[in-house]
Formats: C-alpha cells, structure tokens, sequence
C-alpha cells in the first residue's frame, strides 16, 4: 500500500497488483479496495499493472469535509496521476459515475469502462430529503440506521433482504463504511442525469452490463450509450445481479486494451 495526497490534502490508500499497462479500479458502494481483490488479480493476470484504491472515509484513506463530488473526482485524478503512465479506467456502479465525471472534469483517461452507472436521468430518484437523513444518522452514531437506509432508499432492497443482511456477519463489515453513504447518495444525487461534460468526453467508452441484473440498471445503460456519441454497450451473461464477474471484465479489458 502506498498513499497519495489529493488536492484537498486527503491521503488516499492506493493499492497494486501486476505489471503493465495500468488499470484503475474504481469501487461502488459499500466497499473498500478490498473488494476489488479478485477483479485486480484478474486483471493482473491479464498483463496489467491493477490499481486499486480506498475511496474517501473508506479503508485506510482519509476524509476532509465538506464533501462534495469534485473532491471525489480529484482522489480519481491523484491515484491516476500517481501511476506514471496513461491509465484506463473502470468504475463499477456509483465508481462509474464517479469515472465518468472526472473524465469530464479533464482528468486523462485511456478508456473508460463503465459497469452498470446508477444514473436515474431524472426520474425515481431517492426522495428529496434522503441525503440530509443520511448524513443526521451519521451526525448522531446511528451508523446501523445509516446503512440500512442506505440499503432501503438508495439501493431499493426489500425488508426482508435488508433483514438477512442485518443478520449476517457481512453486516458489520458495513457499518464502518455509514459515512461514505452520504458520498454515494450525494454523488448519484447531483448526477442523476449526466452533464453535457461528461457525455462529450474525448476518451472511448465501453458501458458494460448485466444479462440479469435490476431493470433499472439496464435502462441506464441503454439510455447513456445511446447519448454518449461513439460509446460501446456490452452485455455480459457472467455479471449477475450488479455484481461484475471479474474474468470477463479482465477479459474485455484485455480485448480492448491489447
């Protein structure tokens, strides 16, 4: 592990895994550098230089308040900064948002993978109040609180699923993470829709999604590659339920990059 300094002097905890070209990874919600293990080990043995990160007030990084979505997008351009080389870039569900605006920010980027953006574009949003609740659970302890209605409102779970989760031993992983709900519901939140910027970035796409995976995901990823101007819409049978296979991904990396 190394760290590096982002603009707003936050230490960002960087992680990597093979040699070669460089491919950041840029992890969702309710998840650490950690998480992306499998998918770096994929990658790496692909023939690349695997970069993973904790993203802000997760893992070993840090966190300087206020947060807002560009501060976020310079932790991206910092790590890709601190690879020495032109880096590709894939993001995975609120990562790919997170991807594609910094890209429009004029971070340099090889190219972007893009799995499964949560872009609402407008409609069905979380309701209006839903970050404000977040951060006063966060304020006031409740971390519990926090992520659950995180998993209710933001996610879209059912009670009874949040149920089995509370009962797991996956839940307590989780609750050190109740911060960085409020990160990911004000990032998808004011990037419900993408900006012009970001459907105008210069660097090539491929969105990639699920052959099984929420309608609400697949709608989004139809809908940005049909307005983001020379993008690629892939499916991928082997990514079930908005979880990335990690062989495939490394694989259409790999056919991209090479």
């Amino acid at each position: 592990m190394r760290q590096v300094t982002s603009a707003d002097g936050t230490p960002i905890a960087v992680f990597e895994t093979g040699a070669g070209d460089p491919v950041v990874i840029v992890n969702g919600a309710f998840s650490t550098a950690h998480d992306a293990e499998g998918l770096a080990h994929a990658l790496a043995e692909g023939g690349f230089r695997a970069v993973t990160y904790d993203r802000r007030a997760r893992g070993e990084s840090g966190d300087t308040p206020p947060f807002t979505p560009q501060r976020e997008a310079e932790d991206l351009a910092a790590v890709i900064a601190s690879t020495g080389a032109e880096s590709a870039v894939l993001g995975h569900s609120s990562g790919a948002v997170l991807a594609l605006f910094a890209a429009s920010l004029g971070t340099p980027v090889r190219h972007l993978f893009l799995s499964e953006p949560p872009f609402h574009f407008g409609e069905g949003d979380p309701a209006p109040d839903f970050v404000d609740r977040l951060q006063a659970a966060v304020d006031e302890g409740r971390a519990t609180d926090a992520v659950m209605l995180f998993q209710r409102e933001g996610v879209g779970l059912p009670d009874d699923v949040i149920a089995q989760i509370r009962q797991s031993p996956l839940f307590e992983t989780l609750l050190p993470l109740a911060r960085s709900t409020v990160y990911d519901a004000t990032l998808t939140r004011d990037l419900s829709t993408p900006t012009p910027d970001m459907l105008a970035i210069p660097a090539p796409v491929t969105i990639l999604c699920g052959e099984q995976t929420f309608p609400m995901l697949s709608a989004a990823a139809e809908r940005l590659a049909s307005e983001l101007a020379g993008a690629e819409l892939l499916v991928m049978p082997e990514s079930v339920m908005h979880r990335l296979d990690a062989t495939a991904a490394a694989r259409v990396v790999s056919e991209r990059l090479t």
